[in-house]
């Protein structure tokens, strides 16, 4: 079985799941989107839907492609241990942020 960061780790494999998100997809749509060969976009496919990322159902004469976001758990909760280096600086720019629309305001407010 592959793990679930292997399977992410290759880069076009993270562009299918990023269409995905957006919205269910056929393989053309896929292609198109990514300029890749049909092949290529089917081997990936194959190995995303194999790993559980993603699942097809048929609309009229198309596969439509869905992500299944319960994989992306595992690498959700490896990154919850660093969450809070990030969050610390999300913070801080929150804080800088908000002085500075307070400075904006304050300076709006000053009569000429």
């Amino acid at each position: 079985m592959v793990s679930t960061f292997t399977v992410v780790a290759e880069p076009n494999r993270r562009a299918i799941l990023t269409l995905l998100a957006a919205s269910d997809r056929s393989v053309g749509e896929i292609e198109r989107a990514l300029q890749l060969p049909q092949p290529t976009v089917s081997k990936h496919l194959r190995v995303l839907r194999e790993a559980g990322f993603v699942e097809a159902r048929v609309d009229a004469q198309h596969r439509l492609y869905r992500l299944r976001p319960e994989p992306l758990r595992e690498i959700d909760s490896w990154l919850a241990q660093f969450r809070r280096h990030w969050s610390r600086h999300v913070d801080a720019l929150e804080q800088h942020l908000g002085r500075m629309e307070k400075a904006h305001t304050a300076k709006g407010r000053r009569k000429p």
